[in-house]
């Protein structure tokens, strides 16, 4: 009787007879076991058989077994390693493979609505790249558009401005509106500019047609010439009366743009002295 009992709870010989005695235990059909582990029913009577070596291939071979192990309650690495010994046992031959390939493994499967996240995934991604190239790499190929936009609205204001300016009367228009020049009207005009401090600016003969353009930040610019009548001037581009119409030796002329335009207006007429 003791002998029998203890040939009795041996396990059974070879991992597939384990795996199908752990199956019976537990009152499972191999249909019940393919329906939970998404085996193909084929695949499990082929590792009860122990017939690893008709599996599709080692690692399906390891896989599935892992899978079915999970599935009767028993140790899917002890069980895989038992698998493996059992292969590396066999000895291979022109056996009969399992035609095509059934996954069974449901954590190793993507669902079909899986594979199309992913797809959209991988198009979103692309895309993204694509602006991120042309907006820092390539920049010049998102913005000619705008870039030329800018540049027309500056022109236009550009443009008005001059108009403005053409329009005004007077020389209270160009009153601290733009640089102030002097061009030669002759050859070998003489000319020196110093601010008030008597630091020179520019000495010289000037050409005909040459300009000087008297520097803004100067400091009480003045000017000192014997051909006043030879040197045209100019303020923000208007024309402003000559310093004089004739020849004559002029110093210490303030040539500012307030100054310059002070000579031409009329002089104010005095206040009347209060009656007594």
């Amino acid at each position: 009787m003791t002998e029998d009992f203890e040939q009795q709870a041996e396990p059974p010989a070879g991992v597939g007879a384990q795996l199908r005695a752990a199956r019976e235990g537990r009152g499972l059909t191999l249909e019940e076991v393919a329906a939970e582990t998404r085996i193909p029913q084929r695949h499990l009577a082929t590792i009860e058989a122990g017939d690893f070596a008709a599996l599709p291939a080692r690692t399906y071979a390891l896989g599935f077994a892992r899978t079915y192990a999970k599935a009767v309650g028993l140790d899917d690495g002890d069980v895989a390693d038992l698998v493996r010994a059992e292969l590396d046992a066999q000895q291979p031959g022109p056996r009969h493979r399992a035609a095509g390939f059934e996954p069974g493994d449901p954590a190793r499967v993507p669902s079909r609505s899986l594979v199309w996240v992913s797809a959209l995934a991988v198009v979103l991604v692309l895309a993204g790249l694509f602006s991120v190239y042309r907006t820092y790499v390539s920049p010049a190929a998102e913005l000619p558009s705008l870039i030329e936009q800018e540049r027309t609205e500056q022109a236009a204001r550009a443009a008005a401005q001059r108009r403005a300016a053409g329009q005004a009367q007077g020389p209270e228009a160009v009153e601290g509106g733009g640089p102030v020049v002097f061009t030669a009207l002759e050859e070998r005009v003489w000319v020196k500019f110093y601010d008030a401090a008597g630091n020179q600016l520019m000495q010289k003969e000037m050409a005909r047609g040459e300009r000087y353009t008297v520097p803004q930040d100067a400091d009480g610019p003045q000017l000192w010439t014997g051909r006043p009548d030879a040197l045209a001037i100019t303020i923000g581009g208007r024309r402003v009366p000559k310093l004089a119409a004739e020849e004559q030796v002029m110093r210490d002329v303030p040539v500012t743009a307030a100054a310059l335009l002070a000579r031409g207006r009329p002089a104010a007429a005095p206040a009347p002295s209060p009656t007594a």
